[in-house]
């Protein structure tokens, strides 16, 4: 076999590397994770496979890296030979200006013709390959597990945790099983952004929402009936914290205006409880959190249980239909 011919060989494989982890990588972050764990609970070892891979990203990471350095180190050396071999005693010259002449071919059939195919059918394409890619991740493992590890260490030295990226991953997943139901026309327009909506806000403090208890009305357990409408009127409220007079000012819970219009006695009646959510907690854990005590006005406060201000469930189910 001549020069020459091995290194026709050696480029073919090597674009072959290239384009394999290339679109392999595309695919990964594109794949629905759902459908992944439907088939791996089905018993499809190579979904099984890959589901794990998903939930280990650092390890694919590893994998893709060796597998794409390899195929640009055969391809390099492949070119290298060929230029050799077709002007044998020219210098260096013809070496370093065959990699500029090739260099839009292999992006294109290495890099971006490969992506773009993994892009448009993600889980077909990544199903097919699959098997060649856990082969290869147990392949590189004794190179991809060191990069595995020196990865954990920084992760561990700097404090960032892999859960992040999951967190993302989950999301632009939820995400996309969302509009491809639009495009499949099994969720309205109204559904989509409701969900759209509630990805915005999902991991926002439930204190960006919340209302200063310094500009909070409040009524005391002193006044009448007819001066707590008259102030719920003017100030257009559903509901408001109700304290005791005097220095103390304990709040007793909340009245919400149509007990006060329905009730026909003229004493206010008797507080609702508030319920107390943190500061810290997630919009989406405060939102469950009123929704299920079936209240309307809810008191935030801090680790010491000071007063931070007060949000009301239309508060929280607005960014829910923003744009709507």
């Amino acid at each position: 076999m001549t020069i020459m011919t091995q290194a026709l060989l050696l480029f073919g494989a090597g674009m072959f590397l290239s384009a394999f982890f290339s679109g392999a990588e595309t695919g990964f972050y594109r794949v629905t994770r759902l459908r992944l764990l439907l088939d791996s609970l089905g018993g499809d070892w190579i979904a099984r496979g890959l589901l794990w891979l998903t939930n280990h990203p650092s390890m694919f990471v590893a994998t893709t890296l060796v597998g794409n350095n390899m195929a640009n180190y055969v391809v390099s050396l492949a070119i290298v030979m060929g230029t050799q071999s077709l002007f044998p005693g020219r210098g260096h010259l013809p070496e370093l200006i065959a990699p500029m002449l090739l260099a839009p071919l292999v992006f294109i059939y290495g890099e971006l013709m490969p992506k773009n195919i993994f892009y448009q059918a993600p889980n077909r394409m990544l199903r097919r390959c699959g098997p060649a890619f856990l082969s290869c991740t147990w392949l590189f493992l004794p190179v991809s597990g060191l990069l595995w590890g020196f990865s954990k260490v920084l992760q561990w030295i700097l404090g960032v945790s892999p859960q992040r990226l999951q967190l993302a991953l989950a999301r632009r997943e939820l995400a996309q099983v969302f509009e491809e139901g639009h495009e499949a026309g099994i969720l309205r327009p109204a559904q989509r952004g409701l969900a759209q909506g509630l990805f915005a806000s999902a991991s926002l403090p439930v204190g960006e929402f919340a209302t200063p208890a310094a500009r909070v009305a409040r009524v005391q357990t002193s006044m009448s009936k007819k001066e707590v409408l008259r102030l719920a009127k003017r100030q257009r409220l559903v509901a408001m914290p109700i304290e005791e007079p005097g220095p103390g000012r304990r709040l007793v819970g909340y009245l919400r205006v149509i007990d006060l219009c329905l009730d026909p006695s003229s004493e206010l009646p008797s507080p609702r409880p508030l319920v107390d959510i943190p500061e810290t907690d997630s919009y989406i854990a405060a939102l469950v959190l009123l929704q299920g005590s079936a209240e309307t006005l809810a008191r935030v406060v801090t680790a010491d249980g000071e007063t931070v201000g007060f949000v009301t469930a239309r508060q929280l189910s607005a960014p829910l239909f923003r744009g709507q």
